[in-house]
């Protein structure tokens, strides 16, 4: 089982390729095979199995083989985990441009005769 505790940087270092953004989307709505995963990408299998495999070793997902069939479904826990991380970058860029706009506001106040 992938590792979560390193940090957000695996996490969305995964998410750098538009191909893993787009079987995250897709696995956002439900469990889906492989096959049917790899079906839009104009790429070979093991190419696409490759995707699967760091999207896997991030957290991004939990893939289960059943038979000959494989299963994929997102990790929930990647998601809060991501959620978590850019709902505190949110907050400290609002603090630090809130500090920012009350600096500037004093500078504009002592500029004035």
């Amino acid at each position: 089982m992938p590792k979560l505790s390193d940090g957000p940087d695996r996490l969305f270092r995964a998410l750098g390729d538009s191909t893993r953004r787009a079987v995250v989307h897709r696995l956002c709505r439900g469990a889906e095979t492989v096959g049917r995963l790899a079906a839009p990408h104009p790429m070979a299998l093991p190419s696409f199995l490759q995707h699967l495999d760091v999207l896997e070793k991030s957290g991004w997902i939990r893939s289960r083989k059943t038979g000959r069939v494989r299963t994929c479904r997102i990790n929930p826990a990647a998601l809060r985990k991501a959620g978590a991380w850019l709902e505190a970058q949110r907050v400290l860029w609002e603090s630090r441009l809130d500090s920012l706009d009350d600096y500037l506001n004093r500078m504009k106040k002592e500029e004035r005769p």
